[in-house]
């Protein structure tokens, strides 16, 4: 499933074609994705206007003209691929599309000029069309943590989460309520980059005052670069470029812990091997030597 970076890479490609633009027509083709469409879907977006695109945890929301709100989800398979106006189009890419519209369930034409498809092979995507006044009441949005990249966020925020918490650094920040967007990939990744084993206990992040320690300074700096790298990344490949971030590129799988079982730790100096637990049902990959 996507996680955090690859949806807020998404939200960034759409946001240049789809903000300040209208709904021109809206074609669905099938009654439901993971969930039926509401009703007179396409008829409420047509001729609106998307005044803002944002992204909350892992949901893209777009705000309408009318009020509405489009919240959209990318499931397990899901993606939007943005084609240009008509005479824009390089004849040779025609039958790569064809080929591959079985599964484009959704179309947006855009008075920007270009077509959005969103395509899901396994159809555990969403759309969903609500009030702005329902947005704050959602069942799954209401519920989220603060957001990591928002400058709000830092150690105290984190702290003040962990405060008293039994569970796992792991099981915690896992919690949506936590922190939203984190995702298995990413919580393995930041507790490498911060030293931090995930088997520690979430409280000690936070002084018996609340106060945020050392390692919780260091956990929140390092969610925060990870998510970022990895988005740095997601955009990069979205645009067909070779490059990456300097700093991972280096990596052969772009991960430094994660899916790399009984692989050399990558921090210089450590002789570490990355190893593989389970918690809370879900893979955890980490360096036994220099995570404390």
């Amino acid at each position: 499933m996507p996680e955090l970076p690859e949806v807020e890479a998404v939200r960034r490609a759409l946001q240049p074609v789809m903000q300040d633009a209208r709904f021109t027509s809206v074609m669905t083709r099938r009654a439901d994705l993971r969930f039926p469409f509401p009703d007179r879907f396409a008829a409420r977006l047509e001729g609106q206007m998307v005044t803002r695109l944002e992204r909350r945890g892992k949901h893209l929301i777009a705000r309408l003209s009318s009020g509405d709100v489009l919240l959209m989800h990318l499931g397990m398979s899901g993606s939007f691929r943005v084609d240009p106006p008509l005479d824009d189009r390089s004849a040779d890419t025609s039958g790569d599309r064809a080929a591959d519209g079985r599964h484009d369930h959704v179309i947006f034409r855009m008075s920007s000029g270009v077509t959005i498809t969103f395509n899901d092979p396994r159809r555990f995507g969403s759309m969903d069309l609500i009030s702005g006044e329902q947005l704050s009441r959602h069942a799954t949005l209401g519920g989220l943590g603060p957001e990591p990249l928002d400058d709000a966020f830092d150690a105290a925020v984190l702290a003040r989460a962990c405060a008293g918490k039994k569970t796992s650094l792991k099981a915690t920040l896992s919690d949506q309520r936590v922190v939203a967007g984190l995702g298995n990939i990413y919580v393995c990744e930041a507790l490498h980059r911060a030293r931090l084993s995930p088997k520690r206990r979430a409280w000690t992040m936070a002084t018996r005052a609340g106060a945020p320690r050392d390692a919780a300074r260091r956990l929140a700096a390092a969610i925060k670069h990870v998510l970022n790298e990895a988005i740095a990344r997601s955009l990069a490949w979205q645009q067909g470029a070779t490059a990456v971030a300097a700093d991972a590129a280096s990596f052969p799988n772009r991960f430094r812990v994660y899916d790399r079982e009984g692989a050399r730790c990558l921090r210089k100096g450590c002789d570490g091997r990355i190893r593989r637990i389970v918690q809370s049902g879900r893979s955890t990959f980490y360096c036994p030597v220099c995570q404390r």
